[in-house]
């Protein structure tokens, strides 16, 4: 129709294909390198984190994948970003292991801050997690999988917000409308991006 790779939305029977694709993914996330740095126990912390975030986030029905599971762009809807402490509690297995388990105290300082640094207003779609699988990056499919949610803002009226953990990528961001509002500089970590789109 407009040439732009399949998307679908994602079900629970997608989850541990998505989690261990967005584990490869963000294997060299300078974020993850930060909470998980034993790079031997990355991928399998990679993997418990991004499918608590995929179990939290699928049931609002906005993460959207393509149709191999080789992308997947994972969205909260308005009002519904912040996470519970439950929500919050059930990302400590990713960090089950005795010398990951030192880092905790440091990533919840970490997550704090983010959550301090979200906007509150107006109500928008958070992109909470954006991945391809390193093997099929360059074919569009991150765009494809933005494409849905970011139609429906612009149709809807809703503005939509995320955080980039990696410089390079704001320009492919700043392309699907979105803007740099601030940098926020975690303890002892990297630099992250905060990024605002208004509705077209």
């Amino acid at each position: 129709m407009n040439g732009r790779p399949a998307v679908r939305r994602a079900t629970d029977r997608d989850i541990p294909e998505l989690a261990r694709m967005l584990a490869r993914a963000f294997l060299d996330d300078p974020v993850a390198a930060w909470a998980y740095p034993p790079e031997r126990l990355r991928l399998r912390a990679l993997e418990r984190f991004q499918s608590a975030r995929l179990r939290q986030l699928v049931v609002q029905g906005e993460v959207w994948t393509s149709e191999d599971l080789s992308c997947a762009a994972l969205w909260a809807p308005p009002l519904h970003w912040h996470s519970s402490l439950r929500e919050t509690a059930q990302l400590l297995p990713a960090f089950a292991h005795p010398r990951l388990m030192v880092r905790v105290p440091l990533v919840a300082v970490g997550w704090e801050l983010l959550e301090r640094a979200h906007p509150r207003t107006p109500p928008h779609f958070y992109l909470a997690v954006l991945g391809t699988d390193p093997e099929a990056q360059g074919r569009g499919l991150g765009s494809a999988v933005l494409g849905g949610v970011i139609e429906q803002c612009d149709s809807d009226g809703v503005a939509a917000y995320l955080e980039s953990s990696k410089e390079r990528n704001v320009d492919f961001y700043a392309r699907h409308g979105f803007r740099v509002l601030d940098e926020i500089k975690l303890l002892r970590g990297p630099t992250m991006w905060k990024m605002w789109r208004d509705p077209r």
